[in-house]
């Protein structure tokens, strides 16, 4: 059992968005790994679920910020001293789709791209198993009889992007 927030239900239609790392100083502040662009984006939403396990509290209070180049530190409610902090470690944050903002059209959250089939043509060569960051676009890691790496360039290799069809057509030569 968590010692900081409400026990709560898991609520449908959550996001990953960082875990608890470490903890920080003594007065209960903890290390957060961030998956968010930039990384204190984190900070902005407005709710935390914190699940470990089963079990699923609801933070509505977090204060944080950025502590250095890239450490994001947070003091969670409930959470006033290292002995309460350190059973916090490895900790999921998760937020409600909800939260986060609306995109443009042809803009995706790579948590909607993950899990879809990805076809040439009217043939499927694999599922999106996870996406990387390059620095110059955005890739598509897809994984069926081998895996592979697709740059996420529309409209020039990626065609169609199907969320309610759950797939995404290529123009990729399938034997690379």
């Amino acid at each position: 059992m968590l010692p900081v927030g409400k026990q709560c239900k898991r609520p449908d239609d959550m996001l990953k968005m960082g875990y608890i790392s470490g903890v920080f100083g003594v007065q209960g502040w903890v290390k957060v790994f961030s998956y968010t662009n930039p990384r204190d984006n984190i900070l902005a939403f407005e709710h935390w679920y914190l699940i470990r396990e089963s079990e699923c509290y609801l933070l509505n209070s977090v204060k944080g910020r950025k502590q250095g180049k890239s450490l994001i530190v947070a003091n969670i409610e409930g959470s006033d001293d290292r002995d309460i902090a350190q059973q916090l470690i490895d900790a999921e944050i998760w937020v409600q789709k909800e939260q986060l903002p609306a995109l443009e059209k042809d803009e995706y959250y790579w948590s909607d791209l993950i899990g879809l089939e990805v076809l040439i043509g009217d043939v499927s060569i694999g599922k999106v198993s996870a996406m990387l960051e390059t620095g110059a676009n955005d890739v598509l890691v897809v994984k069926g009889d081998k895996e592979r790496l697709i740059p996420f360039l529309q409209p020039d290799i990626v065609k169609n992007v199907d969320l309610a069809n759950k797939h995404i057509v290529v123009d990729w030569d399938p034997d690379f």
